[in-house]
């Protein structure tokens, strides 16, 4: 799905305000320019996933432990930022399709396939990366909750480390107001990509996966460095308790024995 970014040296609360201020519109930049082959490969590539994703999503049999906490966020009113690990992007990108979610991609070659892919699974794209373009795809992503659609982040993407929540969407919450809804993604069974730095997962097909939604995490537009700090705090927290959550669902999963977990956060 999306890909987190780094924060600049500034205090959170004046960079909200920066992007703030940036939020208003103004004349897109043309689209980067890839050679023929490159386009072809692009073509092929955005294909090839998305039917990918869709041969192996449908096959999928979920579990969803606090569907009442995304219930819960959506009644707030002002859209949803959708925050999990970098590792997860094939199985999330199947459970959240078709919701108009804005997610950021990188402008590079790699990027555009990815867009390609997501858009045809009904998402939207916000070109940009932690190291190109990070503060016009937030701009990108604000506009897009202040006009009713919801944003996500891989939260410890795009480089890692893994498992280490950076700041995006507590940013974003700061800047609009919009709930960060955490959640996490187990599969019983599933190719992992050891040599890959957030260990990737692509589930093997008609195996079992369970998705743990966390309360809500709210930022006030009139939060201080400290609240947001502490917000921050909560969004490490959380994450790490769905993960672990998670770990102890494959286990029984894995033993034929699918008891429920423990309430999420």
């Amino acid at each position: 799905m999306v890909k987190d970014l780094e924060i600049p040296d500034a205090s959170a609360v004046e960079t909200t305000e920066k992007l703030q201020s940036q939020a208003r519109p103004e004349p897109k930049s043309g689209p980067r320019r890839f050679s023929l082959w490159q386009r072809v490969q692009i073509w092929v590539g955005g294909w090839a996933g998305f039917l990918i994703n869709t041969l192996i999503g449908i096959t999928l049999r979920w579990d969803v432990f606090g569907w009442e906490n995304w219930e819960a966020a959506r009644r707030l009113g002002k859209g949803l930022i959708y925050t999990f690990w970098h590792r997860e992007i094939f199985s999330a990108t199947w459970f959240w399709r078709k919701r108009g979610i804005v997610v950021m991609t990188s402008q590079n070659f790699d990027g555009e396939i990815i867009a390609r892919v997501i858009l045809r699974q009904g998402y939207g794209a916000a070109r940009g990366s932690s190291s190109r373009g990070s503060t016009r795809a937030l701009v990108e992503m604000i506009r897009g909750l202040r006009r009713g659609a919801d944003a996500a982040f891989t939260i410890d993407g795009p480089r890692g480390p893994r498992f280490v929540a950076k700041g995006g969407s507590v940013l974003l919450s700061h800047s609009t107001g919009a709930a960060i809804l955490c959640f996490h993604i187990a599969l019983r069974d599933a190719h992992v990509f050891e040599k890959s730095w957030d260990h990737f997962q692509i589930p093997r097909p008609f195996t079992r996966a369970a998705i743990f939604i966390a309360s809500p995490v709210v930022v006030p537009q009139n939060a201080g460095s400290e609240e947001i700090e502490k917000a921050q705090t909560q969004v490490q927290t959380t994450l790490d308790h769905l993960r672990t959550q998670g770990e102890d669902w494959v286990r029984k999963a894995k033993s034929h024995n699918l008891g429920n977990p423990a309430p999420a956060v």
